[in-house]
């Protein structure tokens, strides 16, 4: 069953499937007590999570525009035992909604962690790496590029040469330092928290907006500031950030975006971080 976009005024915003994975529940909620946080979210008995990484392809008037990339085709075996339990089919899911490879504009990453960033180097038919849409401008924050290059023992476990050499090569790479606007309907601003370069992206048109956290806000179940996750590097900033940018888009009446949450894709904020509307995800 297709599930409906959420429309933005004149831009549309589709989910695809990158690939869902299980993580640790601790980790996902930090230093939140178990018993509090598994009223709010599923568990199995494991105390693992099922959840998705679901690229947002955002369809402007002028643009098609993706948010993030999945976890890809490139697991190794060992991997894919650790992390994937679904294919990642998002090329088959564009095709599915008449779009190609080579019709992307636009990929923003949030940042290059594998989860986000696996899927912009794939491999091809003949087994060979190549960017997955090698029409499209990358867009990422300097600061989380500067890490890509030259990872601390930290960012190696997560920031995967194998999902960056080709693009590096390809040179449809564009930096961003802070805040741009990449078209009429949508900007990227700089945030920092989960990683020194993370970033945000804002929709809006017609009046209505929608603003995607990426892993600030990973699922509706972390709408408290203080519910931050044992991998955000720099997790006091996290807490800092979901306060500013939670009052600032809750006054614009704005939707919430998650690539992570299995059950929501979308909702808006009320007073005191109360979740007053949701987009179900089918």
């Amino acid at each position: 069953m297709a599930e409906i976009p959420l429309c933005i005024g004149d831009c549309e915003i589709h989910w695809l499937s990158g690939g869902d994975f299980r993580l640790d529940g601790g980790a996902m909620f930090g230093p939140v007590p178990k018993t509090i946080w598994q009223n709010k979210f599923p568990v199995a008995v494991d105390n693992t999570l099922s959840l998705c990484n679901d690229p947002l392809l955002i369809r402007t008037p002028s643009l098609n525009i993706l948010v993030d990339s999945g976890l890809g085709n490139k697991l190794t075996p060992k991997q894919q035992s650790v992390f994937a339990t679904t294919e990642w089919i998002l090329l088959s899911q564009l095709a599915h909604l008449g779009i190609s490879r080579q019709d992307i504009d636009l990929v923003i990453l949030t940042h290059c962690d594998f989860d986000h960033a696996g899927g912009v180097v794939m491999l091809g038919e003949d087994g060979r790496e190549e960017v997955t849409f090698p029409d499209a401008i990358h867009m990422v924050q300097e600061r989380e590029w500067q890490d890509v290059a030259s990872p601390c023992r930290r960012a190696q476990e997560s920031y995967w040469p194998i999902n960056f050499n080709e693009l590096k090569s390809n040179g449809r790479i564009q930096l961003v330092h802070g805040g741009r606007e990449l078209c009429p309907e949508v900007r990227v601003r700089h945030t920092g928290g989960h990683t020194r370069g993370h970033q945000l992206v804002e929709i809006s048109s017609q009046g209505e907006t929608a603003v995607h956290l990426g892993d600030l806000f990973p699922t509706h179940a972390h709408a408290n500031p203080l519910w931050v996750m044992a991998y955000d590097n720099f997790p006091l900033e996290v807490i800092a950030c979901k306060q500013r940018y939670f009052a600032e888009y809750r006054q614009r009446d704005a939707w919430f975006t998650f690539y992570h949450d299995p059950l929501v894709r979308a909702c808006k904020l009320g007073d005191k971080e109360m979740i007053t509307d949701r987009w179900p995800r089918l």
